[in-house]
């Protein structure tokens, strides 16, 4: 039986390469997309029924609330609720997604895939950059779709093309930051179930934050979590650019901070997870 020797890493004048090998990796699990796509129709499916559930039940009532001085039992406009949750969901949409890549990569790990890697010729960064940039990918295409069902349910954005490509900017920010976190919780898991388990707070931050009612209406505590946290400023600046509402310049500021310190974090944290062997 032939023993598998690790490869020499390339020297400092390939570095090129990388750039090839993460394209490779992209291509790979855009592969694995393609391959299983329920899985995409799931991921997609969810939001969107959250969507339809908070604006045609929940809209009505919600939709007043959010009007100044809405008289008790006031039916509101479930458009303007729309409108006003569609950041929210936007956000669970790019969480749900964060979940499925933990997952993958934790598959990859029990299946043997990345210990095949680290025997190969290729740039440790580019097989965790192919899954980050899948997810991205997939988490715009996921933005888009759920971008035109507010649009069916009645959501009417007031944005420019600016404000649209600025916010889409955001988004593809948030999707790239997210997957990378999510990346490194694959790497750090012990198992696939708790791969799929770990990425669960950015799923739940929309709704302890902004993301469907406003913070002002909420307890003491639960407020000053939901004020702080990083998915508040990023969904109040996507409400300033896609409905034109009152945006405190230092509000974009802290949401891009926050996309900036995910990323950092999160790429950092998946290549060092990637280079500690693993415990058994």
């Amino acid at each position: 039986m032939t023993a598998v020797t690790a490869t020499p890493p390339r020297a400092a004048g390939a570095r090129s390469h990388v750039l090839a090998d993460s394209m490779t990796m992209l291509g790979r699990q855009l592969r694995h997309v393609l391959r299983y796509p329920e899985l995409t129709v799931i991921v997609l499916m969810i939001p969107v029924i959250f969507l339809l559930l908070f604006v045609f039940v929940f809209g009505g009532a919600l939709g007043a609330g959010l009007g100044p001085a809405a008289p008790p039992g006031a039916v509101g406009d479930r458009g303007d609720y729309a409108a006003y949750v569609l950041p929210g969901i936007l956000l669970l949409t790019i969480g749900s997604i964060a979940q499925g890549t933990s997952t993958s990569v934790a598959m990859d790990i029990q299946q043997g895939i990345v210990d095949r890697f680290r025997t190969l010729s290729i740039s440790p960064g580019a097989v965790l950059s192919g899954h980050a940039l899948a997810a991205t990918l997939q988490s715009v295409a996921s933005v888009v779709v759920l971008v035109l069902a507010g649009l069916a349910v009645g959501a009417r954005p007031t944005a420019g093309p600016v404000e649209w490509l600025l916010a889409l900017v955001l988004l593809t920010g948030v999707a790239f930051a997210v997957s990378w976190v999510s990346v490194a919780l694959g790497l750090v898991s012990r198992t696939v179930e708790n791969a799929s388990n770990y990425p669960l707070p950015f799923v739940l931050l929309p709704f302890l934050g902004s993301g469907f009612v406003p913070t002002g209406s909420m307890p003491t505590v639960l407020r000053w979590f939901a004020e702080y946290q990083p998915f508040t400023p990023i969904m109040d600046t996507l409400r300033g650019l896609l409905l034109g509402t009152p945006l405190d310049a230092g509000t974009g500021v802290v949401a891009a901070g926050w996309v900036a310190v995910l990323t950092v974090v999160g790429w950092a944290w998946a290549r060092r997870a990637y280079a500690r062997p693993r415990r058994s």
